[in-house]
């Protein structure tokens, strides 16, 4: 990849790719940190990497280098013993995308991750194994985890409406 590839890449991948790290830790400066981090990485191996691969290797890289500071700050929780039931929603809201966003943010990391990556980035399910070190299998499995997880915690469009 050349000079004028990278600097292509930071302008048309860069936004995309911060929205996605912000979207799943929720702070600014750690993002930004992530994003300086991710765009470093690519630098240092630009002509390793091909830029018509340049978006997949960004999102990649960025998804790891979140996880890696998660790890390091334990933020980590354990889902697979919660009762969704608890954790519910039954409140009359009508603003569905502030219910979506509260649901979204209760799932586990690795859950959200893929969703976002299949929901809101649109990335394919070996796309997502891809970027993640997953099985296509473990990829649908979480996806599915996780809209199962929104569906229960969102309960009857009717109450939102």
């Amino acid at each position: 990849m050349t000079v004028e590839e990278f600097n292509q890449a930071v302008n048309q991948f860069s936004d995309g790719v911060y929205r996605f790290v912000l979207k799943n830790i929720k702070d600014e400066d750690k993002a930004k940190d992530i994003i300086q981090d991710t765009y470093e990485k690519l630098w240092k191996k630009h002509a390793e990497v091909n830029f018509k691969k340049v978006k997949s290797y960004l999102f990649s890289t960025a998804y790891h280098t979140l996880i890696d500071l998660t790890r390091r700050e334990k933020k980590q929780a354990q889902w697979d013993d919660v009762d969704f039931k608890n954790h519910s929603h039954s409140e009359g809201y009508t603003d569905l995308n502030e219910v979506l966003h509260e649901a979204v943010d209760r799932l586990p990391e690795i859950q959200r991750m893929v969703v976002m990556m299949r929901d809101y980035e649109g990335y394919s399910y070996k796309e997502i194994g891809e970027m993640t070190n997953l099985s296509e299998a473990q990829v649908k499995v979480y996806i599915f985890r996780a809209r199962k997880y929104l569906k229960a915690y969102i309960g009857k469009v009717e109450v939102l409406v």
